[in-house]
């Protein structure tokens, strides 16, 4: 059977609402400092009581966005902009939560008997914001550019088998119809889930080209310029400071209701709640749990809760000759105080889940089997042989990671595990992960794109495990180990044609994979957003993609 080859992506490394600040922040303190510079940066208008009717102001961490481009931006803020302003082939429904896809510029799609073959019908009547209408040719040029450019997310389709040298062959447009042909027989879900990734955002191709430079097919201008055909196209982009989208009117789905819809990036949560309780903003979306609950206090503002895909997890290196032991590995998954952890310092941000497919995603399971349990990770250690040893745990300076981090070396402790906790920057602590160094490890994963093969090829998939492969992608390589069969199950599933099969073949793996990995996954992440009480229809993307303006009304 192929080998799969399935690369990570920076959405663990670039997660724009981790805090990089230790201890906690008071209101009044922050604000004294802060609060005066942000507010006269606002429009004039928004400065004093409720912003306009028809505009939206959003206070979110957005230092993580380094381009436009949707063939290039692969950080969660740059998905959100790219989200509003670009369709796709196939889209997710942001009134549907769970993972999945709906038509968007291709009004319908053809699978080949074969099942390598998918040719999309172009919807009629969409045009550009530049007025050019939208083409199956515009899609061919795309599809095509994104992989020519082999940018960070490029993965997401050449894992089926495109490149630079058979595209002309496999993906290709006539008419009103564009056909893409994959190497092999793929679940016809897993393919389309992938097509509503950012990556596969359709743009103007008259426009790019118009703005090419050297060779670039447009990417030095789409930098900071827009070429999409969504219901909102950019008019500015400050960089740590501001996006600004207009309306598009022309929006094949209707015209959307917040005429403009200001982003400011805004760093630190007490100054989001002072911006929000003062009217100057409608959404403030990177509230910790202190300032949520100040938040709730006030009679104009309401909490938004919504179920988001990163998971929180542990990881143990397989090359350390303690945590290679299995019962050594059930034995740490006892020393996690899950419920501990949930209600107090993660209280109401993250939800207990243990397994690596996130909540609504196609296969997912909410097993859970563990809790804290010190006598039984004693005895676990006996049955083992293994007596009093120490391990080093990397860490990535971000508060709730830190806390998460003590409070397992306090577990330990209890049954003569010493951990020894090292805190750094990301780059200093992922280098050392990726390059098998670190013993044990506390921290984040994000999905690349909503199909369960995004997770459950990193998680469960390592089919080189030697040090010479360098398949610092795959989450199992970082620890060393090798999934055996869950290897080959992995690859079977991301074929298997039918939905309910795949699904219950997801399921098994999951299972396997929670009595047996080197991974303890701990909680999923639920983003807290709050936002005055006449703002309706904020959808944030649930645990599969980006946020939605154009549904919101206030």
């Amino acid at each position: 059977m192929r080998r799969f080859k399935f690369v990570a992506s920076k959405f663990a490394l670039t997660n724009p609402q981790r805090r990089k600040i230790f201890g906690k922040i008071t209101t009044g303190a922050l604000a004294t400092c802060v609060a005066a510079p942000l507010l006269l940066a606002l429009p004039t208008q928004q400065a004093i009581g409720a912003t306009p009717s028809n505009m939206l102001v959003v206070a979110q961490r957005i230092d993580d966005i380094t381009t436009l481009d949707p063939a290039q931006s692969f950080e969660f803020s740059g998905s959100d902009v790219i989200r509003n302003v670009y369709g796709k082939l196939v889209n997710s429904n942001p009134a549907d939560l769970n993972a999945g896809y709906e038509a968007d510029l291709a009004e319908s799609w053809e699978v080949s008997e074969d099942g390598k073959t998918i040719t999309f019908t172009m919807r009629d009547g969409v045009t550009f914001h530049s007025g050019n209408p939208v083409t199956a040719e515009d899609a061919e040029f795309s599809l095509r550019r994104a992989i020519t450019l082999e940018k960070t997310p490029s993965f997401i389709l050449t894992q089926f088998g495109f490149t630079k040298d058979n595209i002309e062959e496999t993906i290709k447009a006539e008419g009103n119809k564009l056909s893409i042909t994959t190497d092999q027989k793929y679940a016809t879900s897993f393919v389309l889930n992938c097509l509503t990734a950012a990556i596969g955002s359709i743009v103007d191709k008259k426009t790019v080209m118009a703005n090419e430079v050297d060779g670039d097919l447009g990417n030095g201008w789409l930098l900071d310029n827009t070429a999409g055909s969504g219901a909102y196209k950019v008019v500015s982009w400050k960089p740590v400071e501001s996006v600004t989208l207009q309306a598009n009117d022309d929006f094949y789905k209707g015209a959307p209701a917040m005429k403009r819809v200001i982003i400011r990036h805004v760093q630190e949560s007490a100054t989001q709640r002072l911006l929000l309780e003062k009217g100057d903003i409608d959404v403030a979306r990177d509230l910790n749990p202190e300032d949520v609950a100040g938040a709730r206090e006030n009679d104009n503002i309401k909490i938004h809760d919504e179920l988001r895909g990163r998971l929180m997890y542990v990881s143990m290196n397989q090359k350390h000759p303690q945590l290679s032991n299995p019962k050594v590995r059930e034995a740490i998954k006892y020393l996690i105080d899950y419920q501990g952890m949930q209600d107090s310092f993660l209280k109401g941000q993250y939800t207990i889940h243990q397994n690596f497919l996130p909540r609504t995603y196609l296969g997912a399971i909410d097993d859970q089997p563990y809790s804290l349990n010190i006598e039984k990770a004693r005895a676990l250690l006996e049955e083992a042989g293994v007596g009093e040893f120490e391990i080093e745990a990397g860490v990535r300076e971000a508060q709730d990671r830190i806390e998460i981090a003590q409070t397992l070396q306090n577990a330990m402790a209890q049954v003569g595990i010493t951990m020894k906790i090292t805190v750094g920057t990301a780059k200093q602590i992922l280098t050392r992960y990726r390059a098998r160094e670190l013993d044990f490890y506390v921290g984040a994963w994000g999905p690349d794109y909503p199909d369960p093969q995004t997770n459950a090829g990193t998680f469960a998939y390592n089919p080189d495990n030697s040090d010479e492969a360098k398949a610092t992608g795959l989450l199992a390589y970082r620890n060393a180990w090798d999934p055996g069969a869950l290897g080959a199950q992995t690859e079977a599933a991301v074929i298997e044609p039918d939905v309910d099969k795949r699904r219950a073949m997801y399921e098994a793996i999951q299972r396997e994979f929670l009595k047996t990995s080197p991974f303890a996954i701990m909680f999923q992440k639920i983003e807290q957003a709050g936002m005055q009480k006449s703002v309706s229809n904020l959808v944030l993307g649930g645990a599969i993609t980006a946020v939605s303006y154009w549904p919101v009304t206030k």
